[in-house]
């Protein structure tokens, strides 16, 4: 009988297969994208951080031209709409596997009341929209002075 070291994340990691399984089993869907009924909505990949000047929304567009995007400023909302069209020459018939999403997508976000929309800057390069949001201008409280006689 050969020695064997033990490995306690052996055990969790097979616990996890288990139950990814189970779940795939249960609900009939499966993780691989192979058939029709498992495509989903596009959604594409959002960061959101902060820089030196505001606010930065980067989004991943890849495969989606500047002309296919728009990003509207309405009642404290940033929506980003826009469209992944697929390779027309591809039928649908000739794919061994599709993973990827094409289509239609929306995402909105909430903003700060202060924003003003119109210093909202948006620059597409590479597949990346970048939206930078500058910071609201703070209110500076009024001082009166006050004369004494």
């Amino acid at each position: 009988m050969a020695l064997v070291k033990w490995d306690p994340f052996r055990d969790v990691a097979q616990l996890q297969n288990r139950i990814n399984r189970m779940f795939d089993d249960s609900f009939g869907g499966s993780r691989e994208l192979d058939d029709e009924s498992s495509v989903r909505a596009w959604r594409p990949a959002v960061d959101i951080y902060e820089s030196a000047n505001g606010i930065v929304v980067a989004v991943e567009l890849p495969g989606v031209s500047k002309e296919n995007v728009s990003v509207e400023v309405k009642d404290d909302v940033l929506t980003l709409k826009g469209e992944r069209l697929a390779n027309p020459e591809i039928s649908a018939d000739s794919y061994y596997r599709r993973e990827r999403f094409f289509g239609p997508f929306k995402r909105a976000f909430t903003l700060h009341q202060d924003i003003q929309p119109d210093l909202i800057k948006a620059k597409f390069k590479d597949g990346i929209l970048e939206i930078e949001i500058p910071r609201p201008i703070q209110e500076q409280p009024k001082q009166v002075t006050v004369n004494v006689e």
